[in-house]
This record gives C-alpha cells, structure tokens and sequence, in this order.
C-alpha cells in the first residue's frame, strides 16, 4: 500500500516542486524561487492573464456549482445517483447536445458549464445528507413537534442545526470536485476566456510550457486538499459531542 502510495505521489510531488524552479526549466533545478507563482512580471501565474483567468474561472465556478448545488441536494432526491452510475463523458456529451441543440438559451460558456456542474454534483449532498438523516432518526424532529414545535420551526431549530456538519461536508467536496473537473468543463467551454485551470493545464502542456504551469497545478492541487482538510476538521469538531455522548452510552452500557 506505502509503495503504491509513493508511486502515485512522487510524480505530483516533483511536479509541485519545479514549480518553486528559478529557471525556465522543468527538469533541471536551477534553485528555489516564487517567480512562477507571482514574482515573473509575464509569465508568473498572477502576471499572465491567461493563467490568471483560468485560475479565477475555476474558483469562479467552484464557489457557484456549491452554492447552488448543494441546497437542492439537500432539499431534493432526485438524481441522486447520476453521478455514481453515469461515465462522466456520457453526461458530458450529453449536456453538449442539449445546450448546441435544445437550449439553445444557454450558451456555450460559464453559463453551461455551471449547468452541467450542479447536474453532476448534485449526487454528493443527497448522499451525504441522506446517510447523516439515517444516523440522527426522527427523534429530534418528533420530540420538538410534541414540544409544541411546527414542522417548519422544527426543521429550522432542529433539523438544519443537526444536518449542518453533513451540509458543509457535501459543500467542501464539491467544491474540491469541481476545482479539479476536466470532462465536463472542457466539452461546455466557449473560448480561452471560459476554460478552468484544469483545460489550461491540458492545452498548455502540448506546447512548450514554463514551471509557470507546475505552479497553477499546485495551487489546484492545494485548493482541492485544503478544502478537504477543512472539511474533515470542521466535521470532526461539530460531531465531537456526539461521539462523546455515544462513547458514554456504550460505556455505561458495557458495565450494566
């Protein structure tokens, strides 16, 4: 497993670390140095407004496809399993069709890739939030409804405050999905303006790429790892009562 691990990880590793090279070079180390990232007044990621727009698009959409995926997968079940079941180029080819052909409102751009985001992500917060429902039961709710709670007053004051580490949870994870989304964002693209880091990172790689290119993959990479740290971070530290509470139930079970 620790050889598989390693096998899968240098290669990224070595990648991230010429983007730190301060030279043109991405094999030979020329010593340590940020000029890729935003010193190089041309070709640093900051600088170069291709790298810059790529880099804002994907944050871009990233921060839309959370925020409006993620409440209609809490709210909604329906195709929850598109994206367990479905090859991602299927739905990708599809959703081109329909947006060239059919809605033809929509075009090709910002606008579709959205579309076709939300559509794929929406299977994580009905997962998520439907296994934390399980776990909770309907204990909460029928309690607060027979304390004189309405049915709305007791999804708000108790419900959503229960759901909210399954909420954020299913929020970070489609947030890291989508930074790093290759399939669909690439067929719903329009011109160089709407492509995200990862269509750069693939035209660009063809061509004679500077470690200007390692740097925007590290900064992918770190996106997509820090928001899965803060999301396991997060979820720990609101569940922690929890564990407590059951760890004692169990205790004081095993000694009756």
């Amino acid at each position: 497993m620790w050889g598989y691990l390693a096998w899968s990880t240098l290669p990224v590793a070595i990648a991230v670390w010429f983007s730190f090279n301060a030279g043109r070079s991405r094999s030979a180390w020329q010593g340590f140095s940020l000029r890729w990232y935003w010193q190089d007044p041309v070709l640093s990621v900051w600088r170069d407004p291709d790298l810059h727009r790529a880099l804002l698009h994907s944050l871009r959409l990233a921060v839309l496809t959370t925020l409006v995926a993620v409440p209609l997968g809490v709210a909604f079940n329906f195709q929850m399993l598109l994206s367990f079941v479905l090859p991602e180029i299927i739905l990708a080819v599809a959703l081109l069709f329909l947006v060239t052909n059919l809605l033809k409102v929509v075009p090709l751009g910002a606008g579709a890739q959205l579309l076709g985001l939300v559509t794929f992500q929406l299977s994580y917060p009905v997962i998520i939030c439907r296994a934390r429902l399980l776990s909770i039961g309907r204990e909460y709710e029928e309690a607060a409804m027979d304390l004189g709670a309405s049915p709305v007053r007791a999804l708000r004051h108790v419900l959503l405050p229960l759901l909210a580490p399954a909420i954020f949870a299913s929020a970070v994870l489609v947030f890291a999905d989508v930074i790093d989304d290759f399939v669909i964002v690439r067929y719903l693209s329009s011109d160089a303006a709407t492509e995200p880091m990862s269509v750069k990172i693939y035209n660009s790689a063809r061509s004679s790429p500077t470690p200007a290119l390692n740097a925007l993959a590290s900064i992918m990479l770190v996106s997509s790892l820090l928001a899965v740290a803060l999301g396991a971070l997060v979820y720990r530290r609101s569940t922690r009562g929890e564990r407590d509470a059951r760890s004692a139930v169990e205790e004081l079970a095993g000694r009756v």
